[in-house]
């Protein structure tokens, strides 16, 4: 029963990151508002570029090493991949985010990233 979730839980994330990183790529302004500090209208979009790039990037190397590794390779991942939500939450409430915006989507995010490594290691 453990061996689905765990393994659910980590496709549903990385394809989350990978819409993520396409929206950033396709949406840029509407992507930067939704991650909780707006971009000004007529600033340097290759900032937002890079962030559909990693976010992408991160989704896709999620996905491979779930397929070509396994679950602990995963788990590893999402320890080290942690560090981008956490760092995020600081990023928007630095630059004038909600709290609500770091704490709900970011935090939560890397809260959910750390429970789903816990479970790909008991697997």
């Amino acid at each position: 029963m453990l061996t689905p979730i765990a393994y659910g839980l980590a496709i549903l994330l990385n394809l989350m990151i990978i819409w993520i990183g396409i929206r950033f790529l396709a949406q840029p302004m509407a992507a930067a508002a939704g991650y909780g500090v707006a971009a000004k209208e007529n600033g340097d979009s290759a900032y937002l570029t890079i962030k559909g790039v990693r976010d992408f990037t991160y989704g896709i190397l999620g996905l491979a090493l779930l397929v070509f590794a396994g679950a602990h390779a995963e788990a590893w991942f999402m320890l080290v991949v942690v560090l981008a939500p956490i760092g995020d939450t600081f990023i928007v409430l630095r630059n004038g985010g909600t709290k609500a915006v770091a704490y709900g989507i970011h935090t939560a995010t890397a809260v959910i990233m750390l429970i789903n490594a816990a479970l790909l290691f008991a697997i």
